[in-house]
């Protein structure tokens, strides 16, 4: 369906009342990609999406399909599709008419209208609703009328705002299916907005993490998840253990830190009864005394009662909670004034003793500073 080769998006950025929301965001979406953009609200990811759509004009920058300007363009003239967060339907109209209106305003003639409609209604699996009205609909099925509208314009680039905000758990998933299916069977070009880091992990080929504005890291889901740059990117990438820590030593790679607000023990490595010591990997050039963050997924760390040889070291705690997550259990961990969270393959009983290790290339050691971050280059 797309009929261009790259989006370039050149020193963008938005101003509002002197204030960046977005700033220096370069990025170039190949045809056929699907990007997200991840962060939290007020990162600047829908702001980006609004400057795309031409519903925001640039402070900054400019936008270019293969070479053709369009950020001077209006919204109508860009050729993209929209899925808002809140479907956006017209209440008075049948799915059909709602799926139509777009082709009437273009001027399409009205046999290809009714081809088109019956087509767009039947990929997202609504034929029998056709002639219902949106409040006869549930969330997931006004969702997939949105879409529905979105594609059967045929644009170059569809983006999509947090479109699944407002359904339940399990119509998500349903959902995020769904969208992958359709971008996968049309050969869409998709830009979506999120803040979860689940739903952009499975929908997309490359994500773009966003802070205050600014991008922080671009890759493939893979490298986010296994190599994020910094500690921001890591939590969003499923690093619940994020804790402040002090460089004990730094050599080849490897780096020793203490963590504060923990209490050695005889059968651990801690410090003298200071805060316990970890060595992990570092992210980034770190030596002797600099304040990091120390960063570790739940899945990581073992429950046991000693640590294994090779681990980054061991901390000792008590459990505070055990949560059933169906083949496994979440177990939070006391360690002196730190909440740990691990996983566990059988549940340790509330109140008892345990110990938790890592692998020392499990544990990522970042800078503390995120302006001492260099963002991966952002171009495709």
């Amino acid at each position: 369906m797309s009929d261009f080769e790259s989006l370039e998006l050149r020193g963008v950025g938005r101003s509002f009342g002197g204030m960046d929301a977005l700033a220096g965001l370069d990025l170039t979406i190949r045809a056929g990609e699907f990007v997200a953009l991840l962060g939290p609200s007020g990162c600047g990811k829908s702001t980006a999406l609004n400057c795309l759509a031409g519903l925001l004009p640039l402070t900054h920058g400019e936008i270019r399909l293969d070479r053709r300007r369009i950020d001077t363009l209006p919204p109508e003239r860009r050729g993209f599709g929209m899925v808002f967060q809140s479907y956006a339907l017209f209440p008075h109209l049948s799915v059909e008419k709602n799926v139509a209106f777009g082709l009437q305003m273009q001027g399409v003639p009205r046999a290809e209208i009714a081809s088109r409609v019956r087509a767009a209604i039947d990929l997202v699996k609504l034929g029998e609703h056709a002639r219902k009205l949106p409040g006869q609909l549930s969330g997931g099925q006004q969702q997939r009328v949105a879409i529905a509208r979105a594609v059967v314009l045929e644009p170059s680039l569809v983006l999509m705002d947090e479109p699944l905000s407002n359904l339940d758990a399990k119509l998500r998933l349903d959902m995020r299916t769904e969208i992958r299916r359709l971008h996968q069977s049309l050969g869409l070009t998709t830009i979506y907005v999120t803040h979860d880091q689940e739903e952009a992990l499975s929908l997309a080929d490359r994500l773009v993490v966003m802070r205050e504005g600014r991008v922080q890291q671009v890759g493939t889901p893979d490298e986010l998840y296994e190599s994020p740059t910094s500690w921001y990117v890591a939590d969003f990438m499923g690093y619940r253990n994020i804790l402040p820590a002090t460089v004990v030593s730094a050599s080849g790679g490897e780096v020793v830190v203490e963590l504060p607000g923990t209490r050695g023990s005889a059968g651990s490595v801690g410090s003298g009864g200071g805060g316990v010591l970890l060595t992990g990997r570092a992210v980034g050039a770190l030596g002797a005394g600099d304040r990091v963050r120390v960063a570790v997924r739940p899945e990581d760390f073992s429950v046991a009662g000693s640590g294994p040889a090779g681990t980054g070291g061991s901390i000792p705690g008590s459990v505070s909670v055990v949560e059933y997550h169906g083949r496994e259990f979440a177990v939070g961990v006391q360690a002196g004034d730190t909440m740990l969270h691990a996983r566990a393959t059988t549940a340790p009983d509330v109140g008892g003793a345990v110990t938790l290790t890592a692998p020392v290339e499990r544990v990522l050691v970042f800078p503390e500073a995120l302006d001492a971050v260099v963002p991966q280059a952002v171009a495709a």
